[in-house]
Parts: structure tokens; C-alpha cells; sequence
């Protein structure tokens, strides 16, 4: 059987040195929330992240990155990105925003790097499992090396 071909996300972590393992999971059932990839994967759920994008009161968008099973906290990461404000940006607009479609959105290869705050229980593990830019793939690698790649920062950001 053919190897699946690399995402944009595995090229541009390929091209940076930033090592990382693939996860490929089945989205014929349209199960594609964090939970269900989490259960997918057979992996921990607190490790695997979801990326969620937002616009700030200033209109600038942002980008937050949380454990599959845990809610945004709209106030704490607005103040994270010293916002007034931040909402969700409509599923209609996830592709016109960051070049991804909704539940293949990640943190890395977006169409413009956005500020990015990443759940501070990341530091807990080794390595964290995002998606891999597309829907049916996952990457798992260091959350140091991710946040230091993407400029990001951690910060309480869920509700708890």
C-alpha cells in the first residue's frame, strides 16, 4: 500500500528540523471531534489538542491551542493575548482565515503565523499529539519545540 502523502504541516516541521510522528486515524464515520480522534488514537485525552481561532475586540484573530476535552475560557484568553475581548470565529470562516478546514485546522502552516497560546497543561507532557493539517491525520511532537517554532506562549486558557 502507498504511503500517505506528507501534509504542508509535515513539510514545513520536515524543512524546520522539528521531528514528530504521524497519527492517521479513519473520518469515514464523520466522528472528527477531539474526543472521537482521541478515542481513535488510543491516546490520552488530556494529550491530544485542539486548535481553535478567534478574533480579538481589536479584530485581530488568535489562536488557541487546548486539550480535546476542555472548553476555552473566552476571558482568560483574552487577557492571555491582551484582548478586551475574543469570540470563535465562525465555522464558515476557518477556511478563509487560516487556510484549513474545520477539524484539519493546526497550529503550524496556517495562511499567516497568528499569535498562539497554547494550554499551559501542555508543559505536563513530553510530547502533545495537533492535527496534522488536514482531517484523518494527527502529529505528535514536543510542545517546547512546537511553541518555539510558532512563537507561541502557554497560559491558563480552559475553563476549569
Amino acid at each position: 500500500m502507498a504511503k500517505e502523502q506528507k501534509t504542508n504541516v509535515m513539510r514545513i516541521l520536515d524543512k524546520a528540523h522539528i521531528s514528530y510522528a504521524e497519527h492517521t486515524y479513519d473520518s469515514k464515520d464523520g466522528a472528527i471531534d477531539g474526543i472521537s480522534v482521541a478515542e481513535k488514537l488510543h491516546q490520552n485525552i488530556n494529550q491530544v489538542f485542539k486548535t481553535l481561532v478567534t478574533q480579538g475586540h481589536s479584530k485581530q484573530y488568535y489562536v488557541f491551542v487546548i486539550p480535546v476535552a476542555k472548553e476555552l475560557n473566552l476571558k482568560s484568553a483574552a487577557k492571555s493575548v491582551g484582548e478586551k475581548s475574543v469570540e470563535m470565529i465562525p465555522v464558515s470562516e476557518i477556511q478563509k482565515v487560516t487556510g484549513y478546514v474545520r477539524g484539519g485546522c493546526s497550529p503550524i502552516g496556517m495562511k499567516k503565523q497568528f499569535q498562539t497560546v497554547l494550554d499551559e497543561s501542555c508543559s505536563k507532557w513530553d510530547t502533545i499529539i495537533v492535527s496534522g493539517g488536514k482531517i484523518g491525520t494527527q502529529i505528535e511532537l514536543s510542545p517546547k519545540q512546537l511553541l518555539d517554532f510558532i512563537h507561541g506562549k502557554t497560559d491558563a486558557i480552559t475553563v476549569l
